[in-house]
């Protein structure tokens, strides 16, 4: 491209937006264009009805996504998103399980001696047992605990308290149940002090707790879980090993580190033929990102259907309208509009249509979270919000703009180029 022919296109590219500067900013399109509308507001307004939807489903879809992604990482965040838990693996090969193979009180010393950056380890040890309830027996598991498992799972206890060092450390019958349980066994009562039989012994209730948040299904706690200070469980089994192993990393960026060096201290402690699988939950965070955005860039597709059915409903009534208005745009031109007159002053008509709509489904889109929240609020169901992301409201809003004009376009285009002659004979 030679510097003769760049110049020409610059100075032309100049010139257009020039030209569409100073119909744009001319008020006399605009009253034009206003007038218009009002003078056929019934149909503007089941124009503007398709903007309106389209709008407002862009902004709540990505409303439900933000809400949706926020309860899942607060799920997390509830755990605690430093946990990592590693246990054994059954190979499916037919072949038992040796004794050295089952992890260990030597396991857990092992992981808090050899990794620095796990601030707390706990081994638990779950068994299925009965208890009895209005005379039917029931089954729960029986959880054996160590100490630093409270520390780890942010248990809250709603009644009584927590095993002490020295409870963890003996075979004191106590222990804490769940809600769900001491509501079973001790329906309208306070279960904190009674004695609950749990297969043939008997121990006392010191607390009832619930879990702050599970492990998406996999927290080894139900809703009829029995808590109880590890050496009880040997009783019952007469062995010392864990089904899982707990640790907590001191920071969420060693999260990663501390799951491999977890695994690799098991490992290393055991024969070669065992298999250890140890886990975290930042793939469920990654997991839970993935799958709202993927979520939300459907949902917005889905949604931006509506916008371009609008759009066409834009053109289709600008069409008509057109028809309609050719002896006003024959009369126009006569009296010396030019084509960018009459062309800006349609193209305007179509940016008020689909700005006016904008506005409107915005509004509708952030008063709907902002009803819910105040809602959840006095129902006093919990922390829990509907996120708005005003980024998502001002692409909305400039999107539907930008389907107007796109969609204007054309019936604004053949007004432009219909004949002085021709518009002022139709009838």
């Amino acid at each position: 491209m030679t510097a003769e022919s760049h110049a020409n296109r610059s100075g032309f590219t100049t010139e257009i937006l020039s030209r569409c500067n100073k119909q744009i900013c001319d008020p006399e399109n605009w009253k034009l264009a206003w007038d218009a509308l009002v003078s056929n507001r019934m149909r503007a307004m089941l124009t503007m009805l398709g903007v309106v939807i389209g709008t407002a489903c862009v902004v709540l879809v990505v409303t439900i996504a933000l809400a949706g992604r926020r309860y899942i990482l607060g799920q997390i965040a509830g755990v605690g998103a430093n946990i990592v838990y590693a246990e054994r693996v059954d190979p499916g090969t037919g072949v038992p399980a040796a004794l050295q193979d089952e992890i260990s009180n030597g396991d857990l010393l092992a992981v808090k001696a050899n990794i620095p950056n796990a601030v707390e380890v706990a081994g638990t040890r779950t068994i299925q047992m009965t208890v009895v309830a209005n005379g039917s027996p029931y089954p729960v598991d029986l959880v054996g605990v160590t100490d630093g498992y409270q520390q780890i799972r942010n248990l809250i206890v709603d009644r009584g308290g927590y095993f002490t060092p020295d409870d963890l450390a003996s075979q004191n019958r106590l222990c804490l149940i769940t809600k769900g349980l001491a509501a079973l066994v001790f329906p309208g009562d306070d279960a904190v002090g009674k004695d609950i039989r749990i297969g043939e012994l008997h121990f006392n209730v010191i607390g009832v707790f619930h879990e702050r948040s599970s492990l998406f299904g996999d927290s080894g706690l139900t809703a009829r879980s029995v808590i109880v200070p590890f050496p009880v469980i040997r009783y019952y089994t007469g062995t010392d090993f864990f089904d899982r192993l707990y640790a907590k990393a001191d920071q969420t960026n060693d999260v990663e580190n501390v799951t491999s060096e977890v695994a690799e201290v098991v490992r290393d402690r055991h024969r070669p033929e065992a298999e250890y699988d140890a886990q975290n939950l930042a793939g469920i965070v990654t997991t839970a990102r993935d799958i709202a955005a993927a979520l939300t860039i459907f949902l917005i597709l889905i949604s931006m259907i509506a916008l371009v059915i609008s759009g066409v409903g834009i053109m289709n009534i600008m069409l008509v309208t057109v028809t309609e208005r050719t002896r006003e745009i024959g009369i126009r031109k006569a009296i010396g509009a030019r084509q960018d007159n009459i062309r800006f002053q349609f193209l305007i008509e179509a940016l008020i249509i689909s700005g006016i709509g904008a506005a409107i489904g915005v509004g509708i889109a952030v008063t709907i979270p902002a009803l819910a929240n105040f809602a959840i609020q006095l129902a006093d169901i919990g922390d829990i919000t509907l996120p708005i992301s005003w980024t998502s409201v001002v692409v909305a809003f400039v999107i539907s703009c930008s389907t107007g004009l796109v969609f204007g376009y054309l019936p604004a285009n053949r007004a432009a180029k219909l004949q002085p002659t021709e518009s002022l004979h139709h009838e």
